[in-house]
């Protein structure tokens, strides 16, 4: 029982971190990478489809992202789907769409910190909460005297554990997200 509700919780800590990696993936830093483009949505043949699957993205360089639809049609549906995603990114095309990253301001820096920060901090919350719900199925077990005080005690310790290693591990990831931004 004990264990079930630990794997449960691993797991569903686990999505957490996968959650925040994703979230961190968005927020913008000076250099170019292909998931900031992950959101952008394209109307390919009346049906919005994610732009990774009507085209490749790659760095051409640290500042510019390449973008090649699979169709030569969709070049200008692309362009105006990277224009219209509200990224702040201006892509010039031709037979490929170059997307230039424009400089970030140190004000820019400081917001897109902030945000990492407040991502950071939503996925600490989630973390606590599946501590919470661990700890009450835990209590509700030893109520109902399927385990000893002993066990409910140790499971109790294990999640506390499990909890801060994850909550190191955000810490670990905002460090970083956060040397990244302020990198120049």
């Amino acid at each position: 029982m004990i264990n079930e509700i630990k794997q449960d919780g691993d797991a569903r800590m686990q999505k957490t971190i996968e959650a925040l990696e994703n979230a961190f993936s968005r927020v913008r830093t000076g250099r170019a990478h292909p998931g900031m483009l992950a959101s952008v949505m394209v109307n390919y043949y009346g049906a919005d489809t994610p732009l990774n699957q009507v085209a490749s993205v790659n760095v051409e360089d640290s500042r510019t992202l390449l973008v090649q639809p699979f169709e030569r049609s969709m070049v200008q549906a692309v362009d105006k789907a990277i224009r219209e995603a509200d990224l702040g990114l201006n892509p010039m095309t031709a037979d490929v769409i170059r997307v230039p990253m424009p400089a970030l301001t140190e004000e820019t820096r400081r917001d897109m910190q902030k945000l990492a920060r407040s991502e950071a901090e939503n996925s600490r919350v989630s973390i606590r909460n599946v501590r919470r719900d661990m700890m009450n199925d835990v209590k509700d077990l030893a109520k109902e005297k399927e385990i000893s005080e002993d066990d409910e005690r140790r499971a109790s310790d294990d999640i506390q554990k499990m909890t801060d290693k994850y909550i190191s591990m955000i810490d670990g990831k905002l460090e970083k997200k956060e040397t990244e931004l302020m990198a120049v």
